[in-house]
């Protein structure tokens, strides 16, 4: 196991882990680790290709988070959030994807030279699956 910390995780916020669970690994993803959920202790961490997310309660707790629970119920978790997720080769992940995914934008590409396509997953989270690059290059800003 690698022992470096990570700086940046995004938790994901989610009334059900099994749908979760379903949608990832059929995506690729692999359960790193999970804790069941228990009142507010519930976690699960996923990860693709060095890309790993979390996420948070897995039960109706995910509802009392203190600034989520001024939202109605029914709202979108992921409203006004894209996911980047950085994959080897986009082409076969996307060939696989597209038939059990709900893609809301197919496989092109960008103006900025990157070929990406775009996922919804079952809370709602917007999810862009793209070709390997550095986002710290200054080359993958659109001219």
């Amino acid at each position: 196991m690698n022992n470096s910390v990570n700086k940046l995780q995004v938790e994901l916020h989610v009334k059900d882990f099994e749908p979760i669970k379903q949608y990832y690994t059929a995506l690729g993803f692999e359960i790193n680790w999970e804790r069941e959920p228990e009142g507010s202790k519930g976690y699960l961490v996923m990860s693709l290709n060095g890309n790993t997310l979390c996420f948070w309660a897995g039960n109706q707790e995910v509802f009392n988070q203190p600034h989520f629970k001024q939202f109605p119920k029914d709202t979108p978790r992921g409203y006004g959030v894209e996911i980047v997720v950085v994959v080897n080769d986009i082409e076969d992940f996307y060939d696989k994807v597209k038939e059990i995914a709900n893609v809301v934008e197919p496989l092109i590409e960008q103006p900025w030279g990157l070929r990406d396509f775009r996922t919804v997953d079952p809370e709602g989270y917007y999810l862009r699956f793209t070709s390997e690059h550095n986002i710290l290059d200054p080359s993958n800003a659109v001219v």
